[in-house]
């Protein structure tokens, strides 16, 4: 599979890319290979509304522009700030690439 998150250990990271190599060879399903990705990858962690305020704030951007960059509504990111909400699926994993990469990450 496409993902890239980091594997808990050298032998997590041995298991995962054989695994991968049996998914991209049709001997693995997806299901399956999702199965992998949960054992073998760290998961991406939750962000409170503090450390998304934090995080937009330290890239020096509005609240519409992060929520542009994580093509999402603005209103969700100020649900996100205030706690009202959290992010989920892949605004939780592209808030996580901004964290870790950057901007330049992201775009």
């Amino acid at each position: 599979m496409a993902t890239k998150a980091k594997p808990k250990s050298r032998i997590f990271e041995a298991v995962h890319e054989t695994a991968a190599d049996l998914h991209r060879l049709g001997f693995i399903d997806k299901r399956k290979m999702l199965k992998y990705d949960a054992l073998c990858l760290e998961p991406v962690p939750q962000y409170q509304s503090e450390q998304i305020r934090a995080l937009r704030e330290s890239h020096k951007l509005s609240q519409a522009v992060l929520a542009a960059v994580l093509n999402t509504s603005l209103s969700t990111v100020r649900k996100w700030e205030v706690g009202d909400k959290h992010p989920s699926g892949p605004s939780l994993k592209l808030l996580n690439l901004l964290e870790r990469k950057g901007l330049e990450g992201v775009l």
